[in-house]
């Protein structure tokens, strides 16, 4: 009992199949979670409960726990997931009929008040906490299914039900927090997207996924099991560490987690230690993810080889221009082109011209016809990747806030009972804006005479929040650390990455983890769903700035 092993085999709509069946045949677990809902989730799942109103869950879950409920039955290891999406009750009954089918005898509860009446929105879901997922545990379910709960939640509830955890444990809320939001992502956080995959043991081949054992204090010790592919290492956790977060103080409904507390010690061949991490009372708001239909979208990609490539790109541009009109069109030309080869490819840059319009017929057959209309009168070379076709509906994300004592949350327990789960008593969270940090003086002298990637000393990790993105960055070595923090300020950053120069840019540091974190307002602009990005997610922008050529101090080995 003083230890709960809890595993995590999805961290999005359309990861691994097979993770279920490898955790709960890969050793033991006391619980598997799975995480489904990223905010474009939501919006699918919306678009999915529009066609069909019985719908709006992750239909792969369901598939998935067909092959393993008999076995997390038998081993007695619980299941907790947020694949309820916008219908948790329609998932929960999907598998009480699942088990009657199976001939199992299946305890669900499920978790329900997260969905806000908004009418204009398509999807508003607030972002609950843990506790109702606990009230489900202990009332004996052996299945719990949520719909819109912050991540880490899927992990703090179990524990919360194993420990005895109240409100008044905020440094352990916090912990399990933390170690919730190291799993959240499945192999992200065992090797996956690792800036030095190279360094794994098999290459990043085919990283197994995370296992965080946790403590009555809160502690954690993140693993994986044995014989599975990537590692775990101080390293691998703080890049999922820095992933999609903003300042030092991580908001969620049940705690605020002090980030620049967290600590992380290699325990053993795949074994991090964290601990020292500090919470304090929630926010009086829970943060409401709000999905919209913003119109209709297209996009035709030309190819420009050769010679005057930017006057070719201006000649398209005119010509389309003039066939539909200037409103919502973007133009991006991708420069990759090289000079004096002998490989088309090579020698080709791609225009990309996007168009989005309310109109769902302009933004159709009329837009992508009038692009592949020019193959014959156009520049010279003139030839396509995309071949024409219709408008496609794309969603616009946006965060909104709403008191925590104005949501209804519910837990429904296997027994059908429901309970509701009141609000924190105590609330705080943040006061005024959080505290930024820009680049301090007085560490080491160190000459920068060496040029090379950036990389070659740094990891980064990057990703979305709606419409902005969070970059960290982190120095691989204790010597290293003082360099990076001096050396990367926002006006550095935006030399490296010149998109983010017009942007509001926030920078904090995380001295534990040697690591500055930024968060670029903006970025996306209307959110994953709606952007026109290269790199819609932001997924790219750590590699692209590791790959940046830079004066590397000399006394710093690579």
């Amino acid at each position: 009992m003083s230890v709960l092993r809890i595993g995590n085999a999805s961290g999005f709509y359309g990861d691994r199949f097979a993770a279920w069946r490898e955790m709960l045949d890969g050793g033991e677990l006391d619980v598997l979670t799975g995480d489904y809902l990223a905010e474009l989730t939501m919006l699918i799942l919306g678009r999915d409960r529009m066609r069909d109103p019985s719908l709006g869950y992750a239909k792969t879950f369901l598939r998935q726990a067909e092959g393993v409920l008999g076995t997390a039955l038998e081993r007695g290891v619980t299941l907790v997931t947020n694949a309820g999406g916008l219908n948790p009750a329609g998932l929960a009954d999907a598998i009480r009929s699942l088990g009657d089918r199976l001939g199992l005898q299946v305890r669900v509860g499920y978790v329900e008040g997260d969905a806000i009446q908004r009418p204009d929105a398509l999807t508003a879901n607030a972002y609950l906490g843990a506790f109702g997922i606990a009230a489900c545990l202990d009332a004996g379910a052996d299945v719990v299914v949520t719909g819109r709960v912050t991540d880490a939640s899927l992990a703090v509830g179990p524990a919360i039900a194993r420990f005895g955890w109240t409100r008044d444990d905020p440094d352990a809320l916090a912990g399990a927090t933390v170690a919730g939001h190291l799993i959240e992502c499945g192999a992200q956080v065992t090797g996956g997207n690792f800036s030095f995959f190279t360094e794994l043991p098999d290459g990043g081949h085919r990283p197994g996924f995370p296992i965080a054992e946790l403590h009555a204090d809160g502690s954690s010790v993140l693993t994986k099991h044995p014989g599975t592919g990537g590692a775990v290492t101080v390293e691998t956790v703080t890049a999922q560490l820095l992933y999609e977060v903003g300042g030092p103080d991580y908001l969620g409904p049940d705690v605020v987690t002090r980030l620049d507390t967290v600590r992380l010690e290699q325990e053993g061949p795949d074994r991090v230690r964290v601990s020292g991490v500090r919470g304090t009372p929630p926010p009086d708001t829970l943060k409401v993810g709000v999905n919209n239909l913003g119109g209709f979208r297209n996009s035709m990609t030309f190819v420009l080889c050769g010679l005057d490539i930017p006057a070719k790109a201006a000649l398209v541009r005119g010509q389309i221009e003039e066939s539909v009109g200037t409103e919502g069109l973007e133009f991006t030309l991708a420069r990759t082109d090289h000079p004096d080869t002998g490989d088309t490819e090579a020698a080709s840059a791609l225009l990309h011209v996007h168009l989005r319009d309310g109109d769902k017929s302009r933004a159709g057959r009329a837009f992508s016809a009038a692009a592949v209309e020019l193959a014959l009168a156009s520049y010279p070379g003139c030839t396509l990747t995309t071949l024409p076709g219709d408008a496609t509906p794309y969603g616009v994300f946006t965060a909104d806030a709403i008191a925590q004592d104005a949501v209804e949350h519910v837990a429904v327990l296997p027994s059908g009972e429901r309970v509701p789960i009141p609000p924190p008593t105590v609330t705080g969270g943040l006061q005024g804006a959080p505290v930024q940090h820009e680049a301090l003086t007085g560490g080491p002298s160190l000459p920068a005479t060496r040029r090379g990637p950036l990389g070659e000393l740094v990891g980064a990790r990057s990703g979305d929040k709606g419409g902005d993105a969070n970059l960290g960055v982190w120095a691989r070595t204790d010597a290293t650390w003082p360099w990076l923090r001096d050396w990367l300020t926002v006006e550095r950053l935006a030399e490296l990455l010149p998109e983010t120069a017009a942007l509001t840019v926030e920078r904090y540091e995380l001295p534990n983890l040697r690591a500055v974190n930024f968060v670029i307002r903006g970025l996306l602009g209307q959110g994953v769903a709606a952007s026109t990005r290269f790199d819609p997610q932001a997924k790219a922008l750590g590699e692209l700035l590791r790959s940046r050529v830079v004066d590397l101090p000399t006394e710093v080995p690579a």
